[in-house]
């Protein structure tokens, strides 16, 4: 129940700051990590289990028997997802099969699932007196269940996993006038409110980034990296190890898709330095100290904690530093993480390119780690593309408020959105292109190491 105490202290918080009133409020967009597991009792409102999270790996086994037989190479040209832990699919199956009395309850109806917006959502508009469970084509398209065709969930993918089709919400556009439902009265609000948007974070960080034309791109930098490129109405089934996934959807319109490069560890590698390692005391240090030196000494640190994700997709990688010399201090294992950040990215771009054909001329950044100015300069000299950060930095909550605000007409269109993106900050590449390239196949020689580390049965 934490996420929903959280969400009510949030609420409680936001409007004792007296900045605006419930009367304000036109509309409630929502936006929410993905993948992150939640099955709770309708009767009750009592999760069975603690929500199981995007990065938990407890699901491996069940992930690796998908193509041990073939089903991998259906969900990934039905649903556009390689299997791996990542998915939300699995962890409904490791419930299932773990959790006493829940297939049961799910086979009559009782038990059902959802992502944290699903979850919202049912408490928001009446809980266990009614309460709407609904989700959103971005957060359904992650789950390895969904069609991204149909749009609509898929009877052989459920069967892959044993889940009863009526443990899942009903899948609406991202952006609808009713769809979602109403607060209920006196549920954080004094007055009903629609909920009219409901986006995953990455797709919302697309829609605040105005990443709306076909072509455009963004990278989120949070725990991990999320680098989406709009690929308009064409559905692209990539060959380089990224995932297909739907970017938006507004209203009664056709699907906006997007290729998508998933990074597990880039934000929490700088946590790990702080919390493990202890050589800074908060992740903003991190800077200062690998500005100490003027590059890595040839040291890389491929933070492959869970496994590594796009474009490898292997579960048998964990992490490493190599190239370590006597003379490397904390700073050079503070600068090789951030280039660790910067290198991934160029891992994602490099397929996105192979798979779209589409060269970036500029990256849109958001996120925690783009406060960071000496990670940003890296970024554009590994990619050797301009990086383009907002002046609202928190893209994600705004694409929701966004979506929010076309579906009841607050905002006209996409044109009318655009007019409100503001630059704060462009970094331009400063490396060689002998340089870029050399550095770069190091990192690749680097990942390399990290593989088969590990047996996932």
């Amino acid at each position: 129940m934490e996420i929903w105490d959280r969400t009510q202290e949030a609420v409680s918080a936001v409007l004792g700051l007296g900045a605006f009133a419930v009367n304000d409020l036109a509309a409630l967009g929502i936006t929410n990590q993905r993948e992150t597991t939640v099955v709770w009792n309708r009767r009750t409102g009592r999760p069975y289990a603690n929500a199981i999270v995007w990065q938990d790996t407890r699901t491996d086994a069940i992930a690796a028997n998908l193509d041990r037989d073939g089903r991998g190479n259906v969900i990934r040209q039905r649903a556009g997802l390689p299997p791996a832990t990542y998915f939300s699919a699995g962890k409904i199956q490791w419930l299932l099969e773990n959790i006493a009395e829940l297939r049961a309850d799910a086979e009559a109806g009782e038990a059902i699932y959802g992502t944290t917006d699903s979850w919202l959502i049912w408490n928001l508009t009446g809980g266990v007196d009614g309460g709407r469970h609904v989700t959103d084509v971005t957060n359904a398209s992650r789950t390895m269940l969904m069609d991204l065709e149909t749009l609509d969930w898929d009877d052989e993918l459920l069967s892959f996993f044993g889940i009863p089709r009526q443990m899942l919400p009903a899948i609406m556009p991202s952006a609808t006038g009713d769809g979602f439902g109403r607060t209920s009265t006196g549920n954080l609000f004094d007055r009903e409110l629609p909920i009219t948007g409901v986006l995953g974070d990455q797709h919302a960080a697309m829609v605040g980034q105005v990443c709306l034309a076909s072509g455009e791109a963004k990278n989120t930098y949070g725990t991990g990296n999320f680098l989406l490129l709009n690929t308009g109405d064409k559905l692209v089934r990539s060959a380089n190890g990224l995932l297909t996934t739907i970017c938006y959807q507004f209203t009664d319109r056709k699907p906006v898709y997007a290729l998508e490069g998933s990074i597990a560890v880039t934000g929490s590698a700088v946590q790990w330095l702080r919390d493990q390692l202890k050589i800074i005391q908060s992740a903003a240090e991190i800077e200062a100290l690998a500005a100490q030196v003027d590059d890595a000494g040839g040291a890389y640190f491929v933070p492959a904690f869970s496994g590594l994700f796009a474009p490898y997709w292997r579960a048998d990688a964990r992490g490493a530093i190599v190239g370590l010399s006597r003379f490397h201090t904390d700073a050079h294992l503070a600068r090789a993480t951030l280039e660790a950040i910067c290198y991934q990215t160029r891992d994602v771009v490099e397929a996105m390119e192979k798979d779209s054909g589409v060269h970036l001329d500029v990256l849109k950044v958001d996120g925690g780690v783009t406060a960071n100015s000496l990670c940003m300069q890296l970024q554009a000299d590994i990619l050797g593309v301009e990086v383009s950060k907002p002046v609202v930095a928190e893209t994600t909550a705004l694409g929701a408020a966004y979506a929010a605000g076309l579906a009841v007409g607050f905002w006209s269109d996409a044109d009318e959105l655009r007019q409100h993106w503001q630059e704060q900050h462009r970094w331009v590449p400063t490396r060689s292109d002998a340089d870029r390239e050399a550095g770069y196949r190091r990192w690749q020689k680097a990942v390399q190491r990290t593989l088969d580390w590990v047996t996932v049965n």
